[in-house]
């Protein structure tokens, strides 16, 4: 391996920082902190990186969401998740996994249309991974009264450890277990995304229609 970079970009300096930062760290900002040129750092990092594999580390440097930042590697797995749930009361739930994959999947979509796919409502659901920033407002719908657009965010990327959306894996193998693999087999089997949307907006509407104003002010509860 080439120690050039690594060399002009002390080792040290970039091991420091990636082990103090709580997010993704870009190689701009390596750069202006370490004050070495952007295409150095880039390759130091890169050299880095090859070097935690090679060498078989307990963790590995990974470029996610547009930065770098270490993460355990992959063989311990199990390991880590059963050390680190036994003290972290904020795991996602089923049915937060279940409805973080219906906005990953199917971004951007509203608030409806998750319903529509879950056969649930996931308003509180939704709510919960917008505090907890895995999820944002991307927009509002042309029609439909400007319906609220949600979309995954950079945080979820970096948490998931992807690059971007490309990489997400078949939405079946992010189903949380067999249960939930098989209702997402059953929701979306033989059926366009569009064509739900719809079937569930026309639903909505005759529902609408049926309840009137009681409608608008459960809603606005």
């Amino acid at each position: 391996m080439s120690q050039n970079a690594l060399q002009d970009v002390q080792q040290t300096a970039l091991e420091s920082l990636l082990l103090v930062a709580t997010d993704a760290i870009t190689t701009a900002d390596f750069s202006k902190v370490t004050n070495a040129a952007p295409a150095e750092v880039a390759q130091a990092l890169k050299e880095l990186a090859e070097e935690y594999t090679r060498c078989n580390r307990g963790f590995q440097l990974r470029e996610v969401a547009g930065g770098w930042r270490l993460f355990t590697h992959p063989a311990h797995h199990q390991l880590v998740s059963d050390f680190v749930l036994s003290w972290d009361t904020r795991r996602l739930s089923q049915a937060a996994l279940e409805t973080l994959a219906v906005i990953a999947y199917h971004q951007p979509v509203t608030r409806e249309g998750v319903r529509a796919i879950r056969g649930v409502n996931s308003d509180g659901v939704i709510s919960s991974l917008r505090e907890k920033n895995l999820v944002r407002e991307v927009g509002k719908e042309a029609d439909r009264g400007q319906a609220i657009l949600y979309g995954t965010t950079a945080l979820f990327l970096e948490r998931f450890g992807l690059k971007s959306l490309r990489e997400l894996p078949p939405l079946e193998d992010f189903a949380p277990d067999e249960e939930s693999k098989q209702f997402i087999r059953e929701r979306l089997s033989g059926r366009s995304f569009t064509s739900t949307l719809e079937e569930a907006a026309e639903d909505i509407d005759d529902e609408r229609s049926l309840l009137g104003d009681s409608y608008d002010t459960q809603e606005d509860a």
